[in-house]
């Protein structure tokens, strides 16, 4: 058993039994993050400070909902919104929380792609976000489902075929996963069920992996430059702070990430009080009906890009690009054949492809909104199967890649 002395105060007590003052260096006072970096890499706590926002407006919600087919789209419209005191601030504010959390997840995604901190070392990284982005997708989906209005039953019919494989025909595990023929009681329970206990413990449980895998690598800089952090360290606890190219996460880098956390904040409550319907679809306001298919499905629009990859193609070649999309971005470590981690203005062609993927995207987006027929539907492929091929051109363009100059 381990020497236990008499402790002088709490933190001396607490620090004996759980070794707090360690855990304090480790996650704040001695984690080293690079000076020069901006804004951007403020993205990871503002997500998580969304997904407490998430968090806590759901439990809010959670009081008043009820997860049956007959009474769940009266319990949000008409319960929540009109008879329980400022329900309408929780869902306005579980509404937006759900559509910022996919922007910051964009973001945050784009930065790294940018400044190549995927590479390197930081692969784990990378791939435990990547695990982040599907958790918060397939808790958003879920999620959209509790309404039970007509966007929501017919998105989930839509959804739930992709599982049925195609030509495969896999309808009885369709039916497995919806509990019946159609979305119905077992289908909404047990969506409930994921999205208020499962998925928010997975989720967690990812946050504090990507985290973890932060710690050995360090995050990565604006610059891509090698950095000794434990020299830089030490040059900052011997007072030589302008020498030291590292900072400590606390309470140094946290100042920098509160100051942009109450600039996203005011953002997010504009939005939350004055432009809060942008964030609900005005036909998941009917109730769901079988009976009755809107003229045209489609997702929120942080699906809307893989949704368009979806479309423009017959079932089989469609399933295989849909998922070919959802995966591409997990392989990114391993498809750049590049020895550089710089940020892309210094990488030649990879800025091409870096605007090209942007792009590319956001027309995604754009057309997965639009019925697709007549140049939406041409559009839709060509952007589609460009997308594609961006797998296969970063792979060719990284092989040719020169090895960057220090310094250049």
């Amino acid at each position: 058993m381990a020497k236990f002395e008499k402790a002088n105060s709490l933190n001396e007590w607490l620090d004996q039994r759980l070794a707090v003052n360690t855990i304090k260096k480790v996650m704040n006072t001695e984690y080293w993050i690079p000076k020069n970096i901006n804004f951007l890499w403020a993205m990871g706590m503002v997500l998580a400070a969304t997904f407490g926002m998430l968090v806590l407006s759901g439990i809010f919600l959670l009081m008043y909902y009820k997860p049956d087919t007959n009474l769940a789209f009266d319990s949000v419209n008409y319960t929540i919104m009109s008879e329980v005191g400022y329900g309408w601030l929780w869902r306005h504010i579980h509404g937006i929380g759900a559509s910022l959390v996919f922007l910051i997840i964009y973001i945050h995604m784009l930065t790294g792609i940018y400044y190549g901190s995927y590479k390197r070392g930081r692969e784990l990284i990378w791939l435990s976000g990547m695990g982040l982005f599907v958790a918060f997708s397939a808790e958003a989906f879920s999620g959209y489902m509790l309404p039970w209005g007509q966007m929501s039953y017919w998105a989930g019919m839509v959804i739930t075929n992709l599982f049925s494989g195609g030509s495969l025909e896999a309808y009885g595990l369709v039916e497995w996963i919806r509990g019946d023929y159609v979305p119905g009681d077992a289908f909404l329970t047990r969506f409930f069920m994921l999205h208020v206990f499962l998925l928010p413990l997975v989720i967690i449980g990812l946050i504090v992996l990507h985290f973890g895998t932060l710690r050995i690598p360090h995050v990565n800089n604006q610059e891509g430059e090698e950095i000794d952090f434990e020299e830089a360290a030490d040059l900052w606890k011997a007072g030589k702070r302008k020498e030291s190219k590292v900072i400590p996460f606390s309470p140094v880098f946290l100042s920098k990430d509160l100051f942009v956390m109450g600039v996203y904040f005011v953002l997010f409550f504009y939005l939350v009080f004055y432009n809060f319907n942008f964030a609900m679809d005005p036909v998941n306001f009917d109730p769901a009906d079988g009976l009755k298919t809107p003229a045209h499905i489609y997702p929120e629009w942080y699906f809307l890009w893989s949704y368009e990859i979806l479309r423009p193609f017959n079932k089989d070649v469609g399933l295989i690009a849909f998922g070919i999309a959802q995966a591409s971005f997990f392989f990114l470590p391993f498809i750049d054949r590049s020895p550089n981690v710089a940020p892309a203005h210094k990488r030649g062609l990879f800025q091409v492809w870096f605007w090209v993927l942007v792009i590319d995207m956001i027309a995604l987006t754009a057309l997965g909104k639009l019925p697709p027929e007549g140049i939406f539907n041409t559009l839709g492929t060509f952007f589609a199967i460009l997308f594609l091929l961006m797998g296969p051109a970063l792979f060719v363009i990284t092989m040719f890649e020169k090895k960057l100059e220090k310094g250049a």
